[in-house]
């Protein structure tokens, strides 16, 4: 008789136990806590290096000159698309230090001249200074001057003549000065330089800069990484680069 007692008080506890795991049940499923437990079973399944190995093959490689953010490749460019080297350039028209790196741009683009490993790529960065006040109109004339194939000889002029046009209010009769001395058609040039062609060129290449965290000019990029301004840290880090880029080729 005791004993029949003691089950007759254990049972109401074993029916209570069996409800709560049946209403848990029922709520773990409807909470989606089934699903997130298979998942993370699912999670710790171990992977195998040749797993690894392939998705570190397939991860696409992204190329820091026509990586977002802004513009892609950039419409002043010097050597192939295929290139393992891409050397970026940031630069501002009035900017005393951007005319002093030009010459060392020009040695470092002759250096590598013909090389197919090798690109540059000129970013327009004009600083919102009032003492750079010309320097946005300078990168649209340079646009224009590209829009007849003219670009790098416009720039060049304005790079050496720096001193002389930032500091004449007739600046704009100069530049039409330069074109005709380069062969332009000076009356399309002033059309270009006020036209959407130019300006969005010039803009895609401030967004690219910006979004890049540029702050001053000259800023220069090897293959994504900053590089000082000078033609020994430059061939250094490129052919550092073309190296890398090119082992086991």
């Amino acid at each position: 008789m005791k004993q029949q007692k003691n089950k007759s008080s254990v049972l109401p506890f074993v029916i209570i136990g069996v409800v709560l795991i049946a209403v848990v049940g029922v709520v773990a499923v409807g909470t989606g806590l089934v699903g997130a437990g298979l998942w993370f079973s699912s999670k710790t399944t171990s992977t195998s290096p040749a797993d690894l190995a392939n998705r570190a093959a397939n991860t696409p490689r992204r190329d820091p000159a026509s990586a977002p953010p802004g513009a892609a490749l950039g419409v002043n460019t010097m050597g192939p698309a295929t290139a393992v080297v891409t050397v970026e350039e940031f630069a501002d028209y009035q900017c005393g230090a951007c005319a002093i790196a030009h010459p060392v741009m020009k040695e470092l683009k002759s250096a590598y001249a013909g090389n197919r490993h090798f690109r540059f790529v000129f970013r327009h960065f004009p600083l919102a200074l009032p003492s750079h006040d010309k320097s946005y109109n300078a990168s649209l004339a340079t646009e224009a001057a590209g829009l007849q194939g003219k670009f790098w000889q416009f720039q060049d002029l304005l790079f050496r003549n720096q001193s002389a046009w930032t500091s004449n209010p007739g600046y704009l009769q100069m530049w039409e000065g330069y074109a005709s001395s380069i062969g332009m058609d000076v009356e399309r040039f002033k059309a270009d330089m006020g036209g959407s062609i130019a300006k969005q060129r010039v803009d895609a290449d401030l967004m690219r800069g910006r979004g890049l965290g540029v702050t001053s000019t000259p800023t220069v990029y090897v293959n994504g990484e900053p590089v000082p301004a000078n033609i020994s840290a430059l061939r250094v880090a490129v052919d550092a680069a073309i190296q890398k880029g090119t082992a086991g080729q």
